[in-house]
């Protein structure tokens, strides 16, 4: 019987799904293409100078690039989505913990996508009124529209977020490139002198941090979309050059219109030049590819919780992020945090158990448990040192508790 799910739900994709560097580096960068990382940028900025700003960028992204990177590398050699990863790793139904969290996570990632367009559409194209307390029915409108649309394209899987990622993602880097260049020629100073004003309190190693935690929780689904790549290598490359770029350039986006415009990304810098449609198409493409991604990997989680069809699943999760959308929005830095401190212990987890059972990945040999009791304590210690220890990076803290944690259980197993 011929095989027809190009998504390959629930087996390693084949030689046959696999797709060109090309489409794979469109859409990893689209998947890093988020609005939310600008405000990031924006705090970058608040707190240090231009060296400041710039070493930071290098440091976290090296930290992300590592950690992304080499999910990228297994998720492209083995061929397998985080949740069957998870199965392995941490058992066949102890892998629904991985699975709800991705997924909870990824959801409200696409809720808070849909208001950080619809919202300031609203104010800027309505005139409306809108505060954390009300908002008028014309922008609940404006949500329910664009849940609507996104959530139609990831109804169609892979295929369909290839194609948007070819639209967007030239239109996105060009179009904010080049508003960015008008709004510093427009200034008074140049970009070093901007960035010296203000008080900048912020060290390098917590702005680093910043850019760690930016996207560390979304990065856990990296296996989700580099399974499609030709090899191992692709995957890996692919991975750390989108991720440089990508959240780069966000970062840039943000700090830029924060200096010169006083806004929060660059959808206000292109207002304030009178570049209105442009601004809307940025903002909308912009969000558009990452929140694909975000209800792809959702549809995967539930689909492998509940056993049910992944476009099912999608249409599941598109309703439930439309619907909290709003209130996601007025509590996003919160939610970070929460994300923060719960997916990078599933990550290293996933890592370890790859690289220390390889062989048997590959060919299909290992077998299967239940649960692995080992690694559920890892991610819910990792998580709780995660949000409690202050020192260095907490989604490297959490990551270091649960390694020890399962790697001792793993040793204590066997003997």
């Amino acid at each position: 019987m011929k095989h027809t799910d190009a998504d390959y739900t629930t087996r390693p994709v084949d030689r046959a799904g696999r797709k060109s560097t090309l489409s794979m580096f469109m859409i990893m960068l689209g998947f890093t293409f988020f609005s939310a990382s600008m405000w990031v940028g924006q705090q970058l900025a608040a707190g240090l100078d231009w060296t400041g700003f710039v070493w930071a960028l290098i440091l976290g992204g090296l930290i992300l690039a590592a950690y992304t990177g080499t999910l990228g590398y297994i998720g492209a050699e083995s061929g397998l989505t985080l949740d069957m990863l998870a199965s392995k790793s941490f058992g066949t139904k102890g892998s629904y913990l991985p699975s709800a969290m991705i997924s909870f996570t990824q959801i409200g990632w696409f809720g808070v996508g849909l208001a950080m367009f619809a919202i300031p559409v609203a104010k800027e194209l309505m005139g409306l009124d809108v505060t954390p307390d009300s908002m008028p029915w014309q922008g609940y409108l404006l949500v329910a529209i664009a849940g609507i649309l996104m959530t139609a394209s990831a109804y169609f899987g892979i295929k369909s977020l290839t194609i948007i990622s070819y639209i967007a993602v030239p239109a996105v880097a060009i179009l904010g490139t080049v508003a960015m260049i008008l709004a510093i020629k427009r200034g008074d100073a140049g970009l070093v002198e901007q960035f010296a004003k203000g008080t900048k309190d912020l060290g390098v190693i917590a702005g680093a941090g910043l850019v760690v935690g930016s996207f560390v929780s979304g990065g856990t689904a990296t296996p989700n979309f580099t399974r499609f790549a030709k090899s191992g290598k692709v995957g890996l490359i692919v991975t750390i050059i989108a991720f440089f770029v990508g959240n780069s350039l966000m970062f840039l986006f943000g700090a830029v219109s924060s200096i010169y415009a006083g806004g929060n990304d660059i959808f206000e810098v292109m207002l304030n030049l009178n570049l209105f449609y442009a601004a809307v198409l940025v903002l909308g493409l912009n969000i558009w590819t990452t929140n694909d991604n975000a209800l792809y990997t959702g549809g995967l989680g539930l689909s492998n919780i509940f056993k049910a069809d992944k476009k099912k699943m999608v249409l599941l999760s598109g309703i439930i992020g439309t619907v909290a959308a709003v209130w996601l929005y007025w509590n996003f830095c919160d939610w970070l945090n929460v994300l923060n401190c719960t997916l990078p212990p599933v990550g290293i987890i996933l890592i370890l158990s790859y690289f220390t059972h390889r062989k048997a990945y590959l060919d299909g040999s290992l077998q299967d448990k239940t649960v692995n009791w080992w690694a559920i304590l890892g991610v819910v210690l990792g998580a709780v040192v995660a949000n409690l220890v202050h020192w260095g990076f907490p989604a490297i803290n959490g990551m270091a508790v649960a390694a020890v944690c399962y790697l001792l259980g793993t040793l204590a197993s066997k003997n």
